[in-house]
């Protein structure tokens, strides 16, 4: 694979705007939109000075000329704003059946859980629930997912438990073990692949296939060989398209992009990694933050991919790449910038649009024609 430089925007236009913020920047995500008119995103804020966290809604007004090379920037202006007591480690959103108001979920390092709401009409952002420490993990929470019917959050920790909660109106706030490794396996990312289904990531580059159906312990395990041995590399985000659920993406140490396959569960596709045969190592060779499948392509269509092919895909990296990558295509460098991109998300459903939050305090949107 070769890589496109940020330079050669002929076949790729895209625009990027940068939004200095006051404090480090944890995670963010797009809120689902109500309406046409309203776009909205939260971010996880750390105010170092203070030692205080915070939940903060920012009001997004996309750029009215229609010509990608206008140059005339967005707007985004505060919307809502939460202390929250313990540094967020992990952020998810979701517009749920039940309600109007997106769903915000936020993990924190000590441990909890917590639910909020926002009124993205009226400017507010309200605390729903919480699951407390004591007794849900031990320690940091690395990661969590809400699931598409609205209905449960999985979660997982280093300390090897992975927990469901309830956020639905009949049980909402109940908590329960599916799995805990009494700290014999670590837990780094976790993502929904259906209703009863999810896959997890961690230590070594593994990744665990959990079914509700069957519990005792995950269904599928991959544990990669092309290493020997010789690493102990860490899973730091995992992706499943909608549409091809029996396929998993990963991302982590040394710059390693892959993909699990569950027709062929031992021979992973390598797309990226220094610890690899990969012909291309000049992407990134640092940690690879989060890595999410982009619906907006050059080719437009799924229907031109086959079933074994992977599907394009994002990643962000610790040496400050944000790239598109796709299988035996060249990738396309999206932002080379002097700090770490610690994440990003692609807003579904305007999926031209990307925002990503750099270790030097800001906030980059990029948009793409």
């Amino acid at each position: 694979m070769a890589l496109i430089p940020t330079a050669d925007r002929q076949s790729y236009p895209f625009q990027v705007h940068r939004f200095p913020q006051d404090h480090y920047i944890d995670a963010l995500r797009w809120l689902p939109q109500i309406s046409a008119f309203h776009r909205h995103i939260v971010l996880a804020t750390f105010d170092s000075d203070n030692s205080t966290s915070s939940l903060q809604t920012l009001a997004f007004t996309p750029n009215s000329n229609s010509n990608i090379n206008s140059g005339s920037p967005p707007k985004l202006t505060h919307h809502a704003s939460q202390l929250i007591q313990s540094r967020i480690t992990s952020l998810k959103t979701l517009l749920t059946p039940q309600s109007s108001k997106p769903l915000i979920a936020a993990s924190t390092f000590s441990g909890s859980l917590l639910f909020l709401t926002t009124d993205l009409l009226n400017g507010s952002l309200d605390c729903e629930f919480s699951v407390p420490e004591k007794g849900f993990h031990s320690g940091s929470i690395s990661g969590i997912d809400l699931s598409e019917n609205g209905r449960e959050c999985v979660s997982v920790g280093k300390d090897g438990k992975i927990n469901l909660v309830s956020i639905g109106s009949g049980e909402r706030g109940n908590s329960k073990t599916v799995f805990d490794s009494n700290g014999l396996v670590s837990y780094t990312t976790v993502k929904w692949a259906s209703p009863v289904e999810f896959v997890t990531g961690g230590l070594g580059f593994t990744l665990h296939w959990w079914d509700q159906r069957r519990p005792g312990g995950p269904v599928s395990q991959f544990k990669p060989n092309w290493t020997s041995g010789t690493t102990s590399g860490l899973v730091h985000s995992v992706d499943i398209h909608p549409s091809r659920k029996h396929t998993c993406l990963a991302g982590g140490s040394a710059g390693t992009v892959f993909a699990w396959d569950l027709r062929w569960q031992q021979q992973p596709i390598i797309l990226f990694g220094a610890e690899t045969d990969a012909q291309d190592h000049s992407l990134s060779e640092s940690e690879v933050w989060e890595v999410q499948y982009d619906s907006h392509t050059r080719s437009s269509s799924i229907h031109n991919y086959s079933s074994s092919q992977i599907l394009p895909a994002m990643i962000c990296s610790e040496d400050g790449i944000l790239a598109v990558i796709e299988q035996n295509e060249d990738s396309i460098e999206l932002l080379a910038e002097p700090c770490a991109i610690n994440n990003f998300d692609i807003d579904r459903q305007n999926p031209t649009d990307v925002i990503c939050s750099l270790e030097w305090e800001s906030i980059a949107i990029l948009t793409r024609s």
